[in-house]
């Protein structure tokens, strides 16, 4: 039984928002390395203490069992605009609306996605050389995020339609007259690992739908340093998964 469905049409009027906090000049400035790196997270703001005290943070270290049935998403991506933001701590593409997911009985709205070099999560230990994050959002702005591997090999066209248009310096957008649709940056195999943990930026909050898929897709060698010499290693450290359970599910 397939447990991804997956449909794509063709209009979206635009939405724009952020699993990883725009620059704000009163909140405190957050970075992946130093006295501002992850481990401070927490001692940076009140308000991120969960970076530091949270028991369900992400990323964490999976390892895939035998997968099962069950916990069914469904995916009804359409084409949309390319806009790409350069936030200084990763580059982004804020997607059009009309995009969603399903899983776990409630609706999602594709808002964007963002790239990590080295990869946050691991497999066995073993981290990828990017990662990718589809943010999906519902009404109640409950986040369920998607994210796919991609090992070196040969170029990804869909990923080169984000990379002609990346904005070299921090806090600029460029856009593009090109269209995307996000079901291009999806694997054929969709099996993943379902589990609950937090965004993997400052504030940390937790109960975050992940949905980590297991087969990798390629990027070049050319597109990793396109995008490295753009955006320092932006990756946090992996997190203990404190007893809970981590879902294999089965395309």
């Amino acid at each position: 039984m397939k447990k991804i469905l997956l449909v794509s049409t063709a209009f979206g009027v635009l939405l724009s928002s952020s699993i990883l906090l725009a620059a704000d000049d009163e909140a405190p400035q957050w970075e992946y390395t130093g006295d501002t790196g992850p481990d401070h997270w927490g001692e940076l703001s009140e308000d991120w203490s969960t970076c530091n005290t949270g028991q369900s943070q992400s990323p964490i270290d999976i390892v895939f069992t035998e997968a099962g049935e069950g916990d069914e998403i469904m995916l009804d991506y359409k084409p949309s605009g390319i806009s790409v933001v350069n936030n200084g701590h990763t580059i982004q593409q804020n997607f059009d609306t009309g995009s969603t997911m399903q899983s776990g009985g409630s609706t999602y709205d594709l808002v964007q996605f963002h790239f990590h070099s080295p990869s946050e999560h691991t497999f066995n230990g073993a981290h990828f050389p990017l990662e990718v994050h589809l943010v999906h959002a519902d009404k109640e702005g409950n986040l369920a995020v998607l994210g796919v591997m991609f090992e070196e090999g040969e170029a990804n066209e869909t990923l080169e339609k984000v990379w002609q248009v990346i904005p070299e310096k921090s806090d600029m957008t460029n856009t593009s007259e090109q269209k995307l649709n996000a079901h291009d940056l999806l694997p054929g195999n969709m099996d993943f690992a379902l589990y609950s943990g937090s965004l993997t930026t400052p504030p940390c909050s937790e109960d975050v739908r992940w949905h980590v898929v297991r087969e990798p897709l390629q990027v070049s060698k050319m597109q990793l340093k396109k995008f490295q010499d753009v955006i320092s290693a932006n990756n946090r450290p992996i997190l203990p998964l404190n007893g809970r359970t981590v879902k294999t599910v089965s395309d």
